[in-house]
């Protein structure tokens, strides 16, 4: 990269994908489907879903999101954790351990029915438009959420690098060196050449077991199967799609923090909920779990500043083809947890400290005690009620459960409205109050 030259482009200067080159654009598309990987591939491992069908219905997914979003978000859908709570009630595993697949199928069906709430709320955006809704969804709401998500993902870091400290360490290590000192694509990618070291060194160490390599196929059809409906199925996993939108509010603004672009305003928070609702309609229809955008990924933006939504649209098709090869699909799983743990460490973190840049670029007034009280109940109630599995309770014969972040969205959003002095006003372009750059390769 001794030729490349910074340049700026309008108010926020990006890593340009296009100016990068096809060869770099797809190394940075396998690292975003790294990024990914490990979470996507956990909840069909927890629930009893297939592996193959979830990276197939998480590429197509993401592809859907992309077409109704007219490709300008850089996000990555991924399967949903809020959901885990509504898997394990209506198909909990079988005594012996086993998935239960017949009772997954209608957890599918209350996956599918979910997704189109999404739609409904995404109409009433439309009809009365984004100022009014995002009343309900200001910095002060929406930058604790974001600050939430990350801390609650933290333990699961912590959990993963415990496995074996050293190479949790040379993985943070590594990407830290590179994304630091490194020069050029060495710079882009500190996440892909963290695992690609750390996961060497483990080799050395004896820590990767490749017998799921060698008892998986080379090749084969992502199994699909239709999703069945029952009301009691719908009641109980529908309802978790209210706290879901909250959390997608959250990485909308998160990406948009990052990225230095509102998300929000352009192409609209309507065609995100749109998007998002329908790839987890078409999950569900297809045998998977439930899509959310995926604060992994937004991580890595913001590590890497290569913004261009179309490197986003490579992990989907990387996620697609890994589907069809269940042998290369075994190779990633034999990643070690701690390695995947010292990854974590960063994006985990990269996640909160964008909660804690989108409240201060939006200039959030914290000696109102209004502004206090709000922040102070989102970050108890998603530390808090997550550290207790959240609160279960019944309604009329129906168990549900509600996460400790979808407590605290629930508790941010009615306290924002019924607290006088709510004087937020949706709308302009969000600038950030700093520049990064682009690299130019000269042809």
């Amino acid at each position: 990269m001794s030729n490349d030259k910074k340049i700026k482009i309008g108010e926020v200067g990006i890593y340009d994908a296009r100016q990068l080159g096809i060869p770099r654009m797809l190394v940075l598309g396998i690292q975003h489907t790294f990024a990914m990987f490990g979470a996507t591939v956990l909840v069909p491992i927890l629930t009893g879903l297939d592996v193959s069908t979830t990276l197939l219905m998480a590429g197509l997914g993401t592809l859907l999101f992309h077409l109704i979003t007219k490709g300008k978000v850089p996000a990555f859908l991924g399967s949903s954790f809020a959901f885990l709570g509504g898997y394990s009630a209506v198909a909990p595993r079988l005594a012996d351990g086993a998935a239960n697949t017949e009772m997954l199928s209608y957890a599918c069906g209350g996956v599918l029915v979910a997704g189109f709430v999404y739609v409904v709320m995404s109409a009433l955006i439309s009809v009365f438009g984004i100022r009014r809704i995002m009343r309900f969804f200001p910095p002060v709401v929406t930058g604790p959420i974001i600050i939430s998500i990350g801390l609650i993902l933290a333990p699961s870091a912590i959990t993963n690098a415990s496995e074996n400290w050293l190479l949790a360490f040379i993985a943070l290590a590594v990407i830290v060196i590179c994304n630091i000192w490194g020069k050029g694509m060495i710079k882009i990618v500190p996440i892909l050449i963290g695992i690609v070291v750390s996961y060497i060194v483990a080799i050395f160490m004896g820590e990767v077991n490749f017998e799921a390599i060698s008892s998986s196929q080379v090749f084969a059809m992502a199994p699909l199967s239709l999703p069945k409906f029952s009301f009691s199925a719908v009641v109980t996993i529908m309802p978790i799609a209210l706290a879901t939108m909250m959390e997608h509010i959250g990485d909308m603004a998160a990406i948009s923090a990052t990225t230095g672009k509102n998300y929000l305003n352009d192409p609209g928070l309507h065609r995100t909920l749109l998007g998002d609702g329908l790839a987890t309609s078409l999950s569900a229809l297809g045998g998977g779990p439930a899509n959310t955008t995926y604060g992994e990924n937004t991580g890595v933006l913001a590590l890497t500043k290569v913004y261009d939504p179309r490197v986003m649209r490579i992990a989907a098709l990387v996620a697609i083809i890994l589907s069809f090869f269940p042998k290369f699909g075994a190779a990633i799983e034999t990643v070690p947890s701690a390695i995947i743990g010292g990854v974590s460490f960063m994006l985990y973190g990269m996640i909160s400290a964008i909660g804690i840049r989108n409240v201060v670029e939006n200039k959030v007034d914290f000696t109102q005690s209004r502004n206090l009280i709000i922040a102070a109940v989102i970050l108890v109630s998603a530390l808090g009620f997550n550290s207790i599995g959240g609160i279960t309770f019944q309604v009329a014969s129906f168990t549900i459960n509600l996460s400790g972040l979808a407590i605290a969205a629930i508790a941010g959003i009615v306290l924002n409205a019924i607290i006088p002095g709510n004087d937020y006003q949706f709308g302009g372009e969000h600038t950030p109050d700093h520049e990064v750059t682009v690299y130019e390769e000269h042809k």
